[in-house]
């Protein structure tokens, strides 16, 4: 009975690991490592990329990639918010 208790437990909090999804570390364009340096804002998020030519392809449809990495269990990180204006 403990077992299975532990086992539940086990799987309750992996899913619950899993559940926001993994964070991005491959392009969705080329699939390559993302460089952290290089990124497009679109639609509430941070979409990273692997080179400045991929750039081009997210900021044409940046709800393709979203959707892809999202389709992928990726969570795409949640871009910063603009500083108010004073």
């Amino acid at each position: 009975m403990r077992t299975y208790l532990i086992l539940a437990a086990l799987m309750v909090a992996a899913t619950l690991a899993f559940a926001e999804g993994l964070p991005q570390a491959t392009c969705p364009v080329m699939g390559g490592a993302v460089d952290k340096a290089l990124y497009v804002d679109a639609e509430g998020y941070r979409i990273y990329v692997c080179c400045r030519g991929c750039i081009a392809a997210v900021r044409a449809d940046p709800a393709k990639y979203i959707e892809k990495m999202k389709a992928e269990g990726v969570e795409p990180e949640k871009a910063p918010a603009e500083a108010p204006v004073k």
